[in-house]
């Protein structure tokens, strides 16, 4: 009784730990299987959703953006470090213009006042130190030195005013050669790997030279 017993709980115990083994492989065989079948799926999302988020400017674009408004075309290729450099050369070129333009009206009417005859016009006047404002003896001695000087005042702000102009004309066009060139480059590879070497090297003589030494200079990139 007792062999026959034992050989049975045996049995059972094999055969409970067979069972198990079959199911622990077909877990993991249901559990490795949809993760097999979706991987390419993932990798294909992946990669599409990595080549739409990738941003590729328009040169004609970004020019004509910079063309409509200054620092726009910037903006567009996501330089926005560039925009206080734009915007401050204009504010600050306008700036320039409108003080200079005041001066040289100022100038330009005080140099027509003293070159007529017509003794209410002394807008010059307001230009004099204060002790010779009222001093009608020392006016009429310097009158050739006052016109000679309201002259050269109204040419300098004239000139300052006109370059300033020019200036904002050229920071309007470097805005748009700007917005095109950063477009156009803007997936260029710089590549970190740049290294100089310096080695001596022994120049060849030539019927005008002697053999000497000399630096040979080799970029890598």
């Amino acid at each position: 009784m007792i062999p026959i017993s034992t050989v049975s709980l045996s049995a059972q115990v094999q055969t409970e730990i067979s069972v198990g083994a079959d199911s622990l492989s077909i877990g993991l065989d249901n559990a490795v299987g949809p993760v097999e079948n979706l991987e390419p799926d993932t990798l294909r999302n992946d990669t599409l959703r990595s080549d739409t988020a990738v941003f590729n400017p328009d040169p004609m674009k970004a020019v004509w953006l910079s063309a409509l408004v200054p620092g726009l075309g910037q903006i567009y290729n996501r330089r926005y470090w560039k925009l206080p450099i734009v915007i401050g050369g204009f504010m600050g070129l306008t700036y320039a213009v409108s003080w200079n333009g005041r001066y040289y009206n100022d100038y330009s009417q005080a140099y027509r006042d003293v070159m007529d005859s017509d003794p209410s016009t002394e807008s010059y006047i307001n230009f004099l130190p204060y002790n010779r404002r009222n001093d009608k003896a020392w006016i009429e001695q310097n009158t050739e030195w006052l016109k000679s000087a309201m002259k050269r005042k109204k040419d300098f702000y004239r000139r300052n005013r006109d370059l300033c102009i020019i200036s904002m004309v050229g920071v309007y066009v470097v805005a748009m050669i700007d917005a095109y060139v950063d477009a156009q480059l803007y997936h260029f590879d710089i590549t970190p790997d740049v290294s100089m070497h310096l080695l001596p090297a022994v120049v060849e003589p030539t019927p005008f030279s002697k053999t000497s030494l000399g630096l040979q200079c080799a970029i890598t990139f």
